[in-house]
């Protein structure tokens, strides 16, 4: 979980969440989406750059994160004085309040590791769903076992940070086969003084038929499944498992 990870709360390590994971296909879907909504909750926001963007065009936008490192980042990017940010874990936060789109991206559904875990994320979600309201979020399809990838050899790069200079950054991997969690360290080496940061974060890798079953559960309906962030249809080798849907009938 999330709570453990230093990768999201020291606030070090969270300086580097943005270059992995910047402006990418699954927040230009995401904003499609929110196209004519008048509110809008990122759960997991991280940093906040979708909900710092979207700020500008929606009048209520509320993100939530257990991390407050990511927070105070989000809070003092460009357009975060417009949108709320709340530090509070997804399986429990309870806002008061509903919302005409809700979103879930960055694969941050798969910190929740058992699906107790995922089924109380799915009701936080049904709760702050407005009745017309519509649901998004991602997950790795795991029958691609995307996982084997994440090895020092397949997963260096090297980036320059704008406040830290040159940086060398790769990944880690293991697979416990009876649980299904992964693990995986992500390491940053400082070129200037051959310093490293390291983190340990782990993930689950819920199937597709696990998720409707949970969103059901937890009073919702899937109306449609994507396999990628560019829009195509899900398929049994599509690399992600992506649901949007509404509260159930």
């Amino acid at each position: 979980m999330t709570d453990e990870d230093r990768l999201y709360h020291d606030a070090d390590l969270a300086r580097f969440y943005d270059i992995d994971n910047g402006w990418a296909d699954d927040l230009s879907y995401c904003r499609g989406l929110a196209e004519g909504c008048a509110s809008l909750l990122d759960l997991g926001c991280g940093t906040g750059l979708f909900g710092a963007t979207m700020a500008a065009i929606i009048p209520r936008v509320v993100g939530v994160d257990p991390a407050q490192a990511m927070l105070d980042i989000a809070a003092a990017r460009p357009g975060g004085d417009k949108a709320r940010w709340v530090t509070a874990d997804a399986r429990s936060v309870r806002l008061g309040e509903t919302f005409d789109l809700i979103v879930m991206t960055g694969h941050a559904f798969q910190v929740f590791l058992t699906r107790a875990d995922r089924l109380a994320v799915l009701k936080t979600i049904a709760v702050h769903l407005s009745p017309q309201g519509r649901f998004i979020f991602d997950s790795r399809n795991p029958e691609l076992e995307e996982w084997r990838e994440w090895t020092p050899a397949l997963s260096e790069r090297q980036f320059t940070h704008p406040q830290l200079g040159e940086m060398f950054a790769w990944n880690d991997v293991s697979h416990d086969p009876s649980t299904g969690i992964v693990t995986y360290q992500t390491h940053y080496r400082h070129l200037v003084d051959d310093r490293t940061d390291s983190a340990s974060s782990h993930l689950a890798f819920a199937s597709r038929a696990e998720i409707e079953e949970l969103a059901g559960e937890a009073g919702m309906s899937i109306e449609r499944w994507l396999g990628d962030w560019k829009g195509a249809a899900w398929a049994e080798d599509a690399p992600e498992i992506i649901p949007i849907g509404r509260l159930a009938r």
